[in-house]
Parts: C-alpha cells; sequence; structure tokens
C-alpha cells in the first residue's frame, strides 16, 4: 500500500509537470493573440479616425464635380440648344457650360490625387475601379470639348455625337460611383451614411426632372400651361382683322385743312 501510494503520487507530479508548461504555452498564445488582435482593432480604429475627415473631403470633392456641377454644366448647354443661335442668351449658357465643367474636371484631379496620396489603391473594389475609369473619361471628355470643330465642317455631326454620349456616360457613372463611395465609407467608418444618401437621391431626383422638363417646355407653351401659349397667341391673332380695320377708318377720315398763310395769299 505504501508503494502505490508512492506511485501514485509519482504519477501525479509526472502529469503535471509535463502537462503545465503545454498549458502555460497556450495561455500565453492566446492572450498574446487577444493582445495582437485588440492592437489591431484599436490601430484600425485609430487608423479611421485620422482618415475621415480626409475620405470625407475626397467625397465631397467628388460630390461636387460628378454630382453637381457636370450635370449642372448639361443643363446648361441643352438650354443654350433652346435659344437662338448666336444670341446673347445662348452665348452665356454656353459659357456657363465651360465654366462648370473646367470646375469640375478640377475639382476631380484634386479628388483623385488626394486618393492615390492619402489612401491604400489596391484597386480590388468596383469604387476605385470606377473612380480611375471615370477619371480618365473625364480627361478625354475635356480634351475632346476643348478642339471641337467649327459649325457648317463635316466633322461636327461626329464630334458632337461622341461629346455627348461620353459626357451622358460620365454623368451617370459618376453618380453610381458617387453611391459605391457612400457605401466604402459607412464600410471603413463605421458611420451611418443614410443621410447623405437620401440627400444625393433627391439632388439627383431634381436634375432629372429638370432634365425632362426641358424638353417638354416647348410643349407645354403650345398647350398652354404657362403664359405665351396658343390661347394668347389666337386671342393676338383674332384682334389683328379689328385693329386692321381701325387703322383703315383712321386713313379714310378726311384732314383737317390748317390756316392759309395770309403772306402766301400775296404771293400766289
Amino acid at each position: 500500500m505504501h508503494i502505490s501510494y508512492k506511485s501514485a503520487c509519482f504519477v501525479i507530479v509526472s502529469f503535471y509537470a509535463f502537462v503545465i508548461p503545454f498549458t502555460h504555452c497556450t495561455t500565453l498564445k492566446e492572450v498574446n493573440q487577444f493582445n495582437s488582435q485588440r492592437n489591431t482593432n484599436s490601430k484600425v480604429h485609430k487608423v479611421n479616425h485620422q482618415k475621415a475627415s480626409d475620405i470625407a473631403l475626397h467625397g465631397l470633392l467628388l460630390w461636387g464635380s460628378v454630382g453637381f456641377l457636370m450635370p449642372l454644366g448639361i443643363l446648361t448647354i441643352r438650354g443654350s440648344n433652346k435659344a437662338e443661335p448666336g444670341s446673347r442668351r445662348s452665348r452665356i449658357l454656353f459659357y456657363f457650360h465651360v465654366a462648370f465643367q473646367m470646375l469640375s474636371v478640377l475639382l476631380a484631379t484634386v479628388g483623385a490625387a488626394m486618393s492615390l496620396i492619402k489612401f491604400e489603391n489596391s484597386f480590388d473594389n468596383n469604387h476605385q475601379r470606377l473612380g480611375l475609369a471615370l477619371y480618365g473619361a473625364i480627361l478625354v471628355q475635356a480634351f475632346i470639348g476643348f478642339f471641337r470643330p467649327h459649325r457648317g465642317k463635316k466633322q461636327r455631326s461626329y464630334w458632337y455625337f461622341v461629346h455627348w454620349i461620353l459626357g451622358t456616360i460620365v454623368s451617370l457613372v459618376g453618380i453610381i460611383n458617387i453611391y459605391t463611395g457612400l457605401k466604402a465609407y459607412h464600410k471603413r467608418t463605421l458611420k451611418s451614411t443614410m443621410f447623405w444618401t437620401i440627400l444625393f437621391t433627391v439632388e439627383v431626383f431634381f436634375i432629372g426632372l429638370i432634365y425632362l422638363f426641358q424638353d417638354k417646355l416647348e410643349y407645354m407653351r403650345k398647350q398652354g400651361v404657362i403664359e405665351g401659349s396658343d390661347e394668347s397667341t389666337m386671342s393676338s391673332y383674332q384682334d389683328i382683322p379689328q385693329r386692321q380695320q381701325n387703322q383703315n377708318q383712321k386713313e379714310m377720315l378726311p384732314i383737317a385743312c390748317g390756316k392759309i398763310n395770309a403772306l402766301g395769299n400775296l404771293f400766289d
């Protein structure tokens, strides 16, 4: 019995001597992993906190560029097409179109440079890929706009088609990329973007409404919806015969004779 007791003690001591180091190593490894994960989370939070303002500024620059100024430039040039060619209104709207588009390219350039300098661009997500393709298309569109042929040349119609279709594509892709940017901002900073998404959606809705309204404006005038319609035109046409009749009556009235000068009578 005494021997078995010694044997049992030896087995227990040997077991703890063999197992405890591994238990200690495992616990130490788990603690190290926990600390490493905590440091990583802290680092990510710190990076997000430092770059949150930079990401927001980048988004505002691109929002102002392809989300506001570029569609506004499209609306102004469409308005100039309704004006008489060569008129003052047509020239003013054209200059506004050029100014809006140049400012849009400038803001897009600042936003793209900011993205390349301050952010990690692995181009492994849709937002970065669309952004890169979009900026290249913006530069091509600006180049095409500056080197347009003069009116009357055969190349003018081809230039107009390319400039129009590329501008439309850039605007639509820009709007889509703003939505992907808002999603990426939420994923990166864990901040809610619901307010900005709703605000941008309302802006896009009104821009699209004005875009469609420009095509229907002349038709609405012809339907008598707004002032200057066919109803007032017809009433003015009905007044023309009456005015002509009054004018003919005035012409048929005898002209009043003036007093004859006495000296004139003497020298007749």
